[in-house]
């Protein structure tokens, strides 16, 4: 007798309790999203962009929730439709217990932007392209020529390494590909840094900062045309026209040499016909 009242008093506990479950999911079901209960954020990246805009995500929002009730959001829908813009790398949807919709995305970071053939776009970390912004513009290296997809991760990598040293970065603001080859431009503009292909870049830039430091520091700004890193050892130089070999110390015929052998500088003596 006792083992059967015991069940029945779970049982009418088991009920009651689901009832007001039942009831306690309706009432937040039926619940109302109004635009107070939209949270959105945007940029919780170390590099602020701003390719998105919180009005167009709310509208998308909108959208999939048209009769603005906390039970007839689709969540799965709407989280694959902002996955879907371009300049989204990410997104999350939740909803809070206390009935707030909360719309997590994270943007995608350029690390630089490319013009290739006429096109423009953004290429992130990940190598993913993605069109570029008419309404926001983001500082980030800008990089043109006929670039393949499969060069993105060492040029990325490059990229990534004239960010994290001062020099570089002070020097450096663009990077081209003429003829299978990768040049840097620099700021004074007077010249090009030519790094051919992207293989042995801490070499090269090694060579290039050691050539800079010894002598270009005390030369005229637009006396080169180029200056070739491209090679192994060796720094090649060519003078502007405005410049006769002759008034260079260091030029042999049209170019001149230059050895960096283990970070240290060779200059070959100049030599006359």
């Amino acid at each position: 007798m006792k083992n059967k009242w015991r069940i029945l008093k779970i049982f009418v506990t088991v009920v009651i309790f689901g009832f007001l479950l039942s009831f306690s999911l309706k009432r937040f079901n039926d619940r109302k999203i109004d635009e107070q209960s939209i949270i959105v954020k945007l940029n919780d990246s170390s590099s602020p962009v701003y390719f998105v805009d919180e009005k167009d995500i709310r509208t998308i929002v909108e959208r999939y929730n048209s009769t603005k009730k906390v039970g007839d959001v689709d969540i799965p829908s709407l989280e694959k439709k902002l996955n879907e813009l371009p300049a989204v790398d990410s997104a999350n949807v939740y909803l809070n217990l206390n009935g707030k919709l909360n719309v997590d995305i994270k943007q995608r970071v350029p690390v630089f932007r490319l013009n290739n053939g006429g096109k423009g776009f953004y290429v992130d970390k990940k190598g993913i392209e993605f069109p570029i912004s008419k309404t926001y513009s983001h500082p980030c290296m800008l990089v043109s020529g006929d670039v393949k997809k499969r060069e993105y991760k060492k040029l990325i990598e490059l990229i990534e390494k004239i960010n994290k040293d001062s020099f570089c970065k002070n020097f450096f603001v663009g990077i081209t590909k003429e003829n299978g080859n990768y040049n840097l431009a620099t700021s004074d503009g007077n010249y090009k840094v030519e790094i051919g292909d992207l293989d042995r870049i801490d070499f090269k830039v090694k060579g290039f900062k050691t050539f800079v430091e010894k002598y270009l520091v005390y030369q005229a700004p637009e006396k080169y045309s180029k200056i070739s890193v491209k090679y192994d050892n060796q720094i090649v130089t060519t003078l502007n026209s405005g410049y006769k070999p002759e008034e260079d110390s260091l030029q042999t015929n049209e170019q001149n040499i230059i050895n960096t052998v283990t970070g240290t500088q060779k200059t070959e003596e100049k030599t006359t016909n």
